[in-house]
């Protein structure tokens, strides 16, 4: 692997790897995964296995916490609206659960969808930011499949996730932002600090890691520094958290 201040390697002339290959290796030696894309972008498989583990992670969601529970839960981490709710007539506060059971439902069963979606927006964004800021000449072909590789890492969280649920999780506990302890956030009550909880929320080892991944994808599809890329990153990922935690403080 290279080192944080140097270029990508060059492109092997071998066979291109194989979309499994591919996607092993995005865990085990990114490097080797993210060069390969240099000289073929295939990006389905990788896709078609994050949707299948979202649709594991939502049976679980489903069958042992439920949809009423889901967005008790959810309603719970906006104390004004979980005020709001109780302050309703009873018919129709159950008219307010019942629409956002459903919408809660519908949007979880479109996830892969809407993913995909997303994933085109930061491919984009990524794609403008280094080939403006840094001539890096990324295609969004290869832009759009660096991200759906790293998603990868998505869906490992999803897939503890639900493996959790299965062997009995509190179903009072889930929620669909901070399914299982994966960032400081379990270490503050969200009603008395809502932005430190917000902030500690983003020190997710998960988000870390995607982070670090699309730094190093870029790195390697481009002549651009391993630790600029990096950094370039981190450093929007942290404007982004340091936006939403100053949101929480009013």
């Amino acid at each position: 692997m290279d080192s944080a201040g140097t270029a990508p390697t060059e492109v092997s002339q071998g066979p291109l790897l194989s979309q499994p290959q591919r996607i092993i290796n995005t865990f085990f030696d990114p490097v080797k995964t993210f060069t390969d894309l240099r000289r073929g972008n295939a990006w389905w498989m990788a896709f078609l296995f994050s949707a299948i583990i979202s649709y594991v992670f939502i049976f679980a969601v489903a069958s042992k916490v439920g949809w009423e529970q889901v967005t008790e839960n959810q309603m719970k981490l906006n104390p004004k609206q979980a005020e709001r709710m109780e302050q309703m007539p009873p018919a129709d506060r159950a008219r307010a659960m019942e629409m956002g059971v459903k919408f809660t439902k519908y949007i979880s069963f479109a996830f892969p969808v809407i993913a995909l979606l997303v994933t085109a927006v930061f491919a984009a964004l990524f794609m403008a930011i280094f080939n403006f800021g840094f001539g890096a000449q990324v295609g969004f072909g290869t832009s759009f499949a660096i991200n759906i590789y790293v998603g990868l890492v998505g869906s490992v969280k999803a897939l503890i996730t639900a493996i959790t649920l299965f062997a009995g999780m509190d179903p009072e506990n889930f929620t669909f932002d901070n399914p299982i302890a994966s960032n400081l956030s379990y270490f503050v009550d969200v009603n008395a600090h809502p932005a430190l909880h917000r902030f500690a929320y983003s020190m997710d080892i998960f988000t870390i890691w995607t982070v670090v991944l699309l730094g190093i994808g870029y790195s390697c599809v481009s002549k651009v520094k391993r630790g600029t890329a990096i950094g370039v990153v981190a450093g929007l990922w942290l404007l982004w958290v340091l936006g939403a935690t100053a949101l929480k403080a009013f």
